[in-house]
């Protein structure tokens, strides 16, 4: 973890660097320009929001392994792989419930291109689905 804060860090260093270059750059490339119209305001607030965001990902990650106490297993060149496997939950390999979510969303961004007589279509097919993928452990052969 540590090595990608002084990742982020350096990125955030770079969009910065960069920032300032680019605009100077461009105030020395059209000094017939004046006022605010010397700036080329679109570039450089972008690399600056990129150099902000980097350095916000850099403080979080800094938090976040301060806060653990210590490192990961992926950081560790010792660890096994089961040491950064955590149990993620219960999933269904053989549900086709998401199938049809899916489905009911490719109706639904069908109708909006097409007619917009379809988009009740897969709002409802959209209902049954979450419904059968919400309660398919509550009836039929995998019941509990």
């Amino acid at each position: 973890m540590r090595s990608n804060i002084i990742l982020w860090w350096i990125l955030a260093g770079f969009f910065s660097v960069v920032a300032a270059v680019y605009t100077v750059w461009h105030i020395l490339e059209y000094p017939e320009l004046v006022g605010a119209a010397k700036v080329e305001w679109v570039g450089s607030v972008a690399l600056l929001f990129g150099a902000c965001m980097s350095a916000m990902i850099a403080v979080y990650l800094a938090r976040t392994h301060k806060a653990q106490g210590g490192e990961l297993p992926e950081d560790i060149l010792t660890a096994d792989i089961d040491d950064g496997d955590p149990e993620l939950g219960e999933f269904s390999p053989w549900s086709w419930w998401p199938i049809v979510l899916a489905a009911s969303a490719a109706v639904f961004l069908i109708g909006m291109a097409v007619g917009h007589f379809l988009l009740p279509i897969g709002v409802a097919i959209f209902a049954v689905a979450i419904v059968g993928w919400v309660y398919e452990y509550y009836r039929g052969h995998f019941a509990r």
